[in-house]
C-alpha cells in the first residue's frame, strides 16, 4: 500500500467521523426541539385544564358548603350575573357572592346591609369566561371556552326548613 492510498484512507475514516458526529449532533437537536414543542403543548392543555377545573370545583364546593333550603339563587348585579349563598350568623344574614368579571372570578363575603357590590369582591382565580344559570334547583355552570366543561348541581332537596 502506497503513502497516497494510506493518506486516502485516514481521510475517508476522518470524514465517515465527522460526518456520523453531525449526524449525531442534528438527532440531539431535533429531539431536543421536538421535545420543547410536545413540553409547551402539554403545559397548555394542563393550564386550560386546571383553569375550568378549578373554577367548578371552587363553586361547585362553595355552593355544597352553603346548600341551605332557599339560601342559593343567582341575581344580577351592575349588569353581571352573582351567584348569592346566604347564611345566618348571630342574628345577622350574611351574603357570599360569586361572580365572573374582567377575564376572573371573584368573591365578596359581606353583612347583606353594607352596600357593598360586585366591584368590591376579592380575585379568587383569573380564568376563562363562567355562567351560571338556575332551573328550579339546579344549578348549571359552565366554563365558556374550547372544550369547556359544565356541571349541575343540585341544590338540597330537603332539610330542616323543608319538613
Amino acid at each position: 500500500m502506497s503513502g497516497k492510498e494510506y493518506q486516502r484512507g485516514q481521510m475517508a475514516n476522518a470524514l465517515f467521523t465527522i460526518l456520523l458526529f453531525l449526524v449525531f449532533v442534528l438527532c440531539a437537536l431535533f429531539s431536543v426541539l421536538i421535545g420543547g414543542k410536545v413540553y409547551e403543548n402539554i403545559n397548555a392543555r394542563a393550564e386550560n385544564t386546571y383553569q375550568k377545573d378549578v373554577a367548578l370545583s371552587y363553586i361547585a364546593n362553595k355552593v355544597r358548603q352553603g346548600d341551605e333550603a332557599g339560601r342559593v339563587s343567582l341575581t344580577e348585579m351592575s349588569g353581571i350575573t352573582v351567584l348569592k349563598l346566604e347564611q345566618e350568623i348571630q342574628d345577622s344574614v350574611y351574603v357570599t357572592l360569586i361572580y365572573y368579571q374582567d377575564g376572573r372570578l371573584w368573591e365578596l363575603f359581606t353583612d347583606e346591609e353594607s352596600g357593598l357590590g360586585v366591584g368590591d369582591g376579592n380575585e379568587i382565580l383569573e380564568c376563562s369566561p363562567v355562567s351560571m344559570e338556575m332551573d328550579g334547583r339546579l344549578l348549571h355552570i359552565k366554563t365558556e371556552m374550547e372544550g369547556g366543561d359544565r356541571i349541575w348541581l343540585s341544590l338540597r332537596s330537603g332539610g330542616a326548613d323543608d319538613e
